[in-house]
């Protein structure tokens, strides 16, 4: 496994990291769910990327129960606050920001997290308002250093503005062979400013491992067929995309790779990712997206690559 620094930080996270969106605590059972967090481990990865709202604290709680036993400086621990805990709270507000960040805390059972993000902006609340109480968070000692996700340029560019406050130094926007916009204006404004990118959806769901195919019902034990994590995935099954996918394929066999290892590593093909955020319900699924660390593949067969998803109707 090889790492990287995050942003202006001087944490050191792994190229690949585990995430627990739709899954640890939330669709899989517990004991494949410590597997795939042990197997993690094993395999070099040290970053582990949560939120609050992952199954109204079940993924946070998961991760509180199964790290207690590990030393707290061998792993980096990034949680998200924003989206709904109740009808009451949610938001970034200097209240909700402490408030849920106490509570992530004791989920967590931990005295403090790595990254506090924002998991999208808040239009409701004064960007003032959220940086201040971001930037007490960290010198409450409770947060090393924040970051947001899904933020737009003039976002960031507002948040940059502010005087006397903590610097982001992470940005976690969906990337992929299949979702290229954070390259337009997000990962040119991160570089020049000390925030690197810890990109979601690197395999599009799933999709971009080739195990969908054209015309074919999708593999039984897939997150298509799995009721509590496939509401996302009609937009990404369609024809278009999985017959894109199908003649990405002989590209991948090509670089004497995975699918999902060469989509992993066009990914981090790009300076400014930090990290690619991988979920997985098999610890066999984390053996192989690990593989696409350190991977070094022609640039024409990426180049290649490209011109095929380009060519995707909704995605041209």
């Amino acid at each position: 496994m090889k790492y990287r620094r995050l942003g202006a930080s001087d944490l050191q996270v792994s190229e690949i990291s585990y995430g627990t969106w739709l899954t640890a605590g939330v669709s899989i059972e517990r004991d494949r769910a410590r597997a795939c967090l042990d197997k993690a481990f094993d395999l070099g990865i040290n970053f582990i990327d949560t939120a609050n709202v992952y199954g109204q604290g079940a993924a946070e709680s998961f991760l509180g129960d199964v790290l207690k036993g590990r030393k707290r400086d061998s792993y980096v621990l990034a949680t998200k606050v924003f989206f709904p805990m109740s009808a009451a709270d949610r938001g970034l507000s200097k209240t909700q920001i402490g408030k849920q960040l106490d509570a992530s805390l004791k989920r967590l059972k931990t005295n403090y997290v790595d990254l506090y993000q924002c998991h999208r902006y808040d239009p409701e609340t004064p960007l003032e308002e959220t940086m201040r109480a971001l930037t007490a968070a960290v010198k409450s000692g409770k947060v090393r250093y924040i970051g947001f996700s899904e933020w737009s340029p003039q976002n960031i560019k507002d948040a940059l503005a502010l005087k006397d406050v903590e610097r982001f130094v992470s940005s976690q926007p969906q990337y992929s062979l299949l979702w290229r916009r954070p390259e337009k204006e997000v990962i040119p404004l991160s570089a020049k400013n000390g925030i690197s990118q810890i990109v979601w959806s690197p395999l599009a769901q799933g999709v971009l491992t080739g195990k969908y195919r054209p015309g074919a019902a999708p593999p039984a034990d897939s997150r298509a067929t799995n009721d509590k994590m496939n509401q996302f995935m009609d937009r990404w099954t369609q024809t278009p995309i999985v017959e894109a996918v199908e003649k990405m394929k002989p590209l991948a066999r090509e670089a004497g790779v995975s699918m999902a290892q060469f989509a992993l590593a066009w990914v981090l093909r790009e300076p400014n990712v930090a990290s690619a955020i991988v979920g997985a319900s098999r610890p066999a699924q984390l053996e192989d997206n690990a593989g696409a660390s350190g991977l070094k593949i022609d640039p024409a067969l990426f180049a290649k690559a490209e011109t095929i998803a380009a060519a995707i109707p909704r995605l041209a």
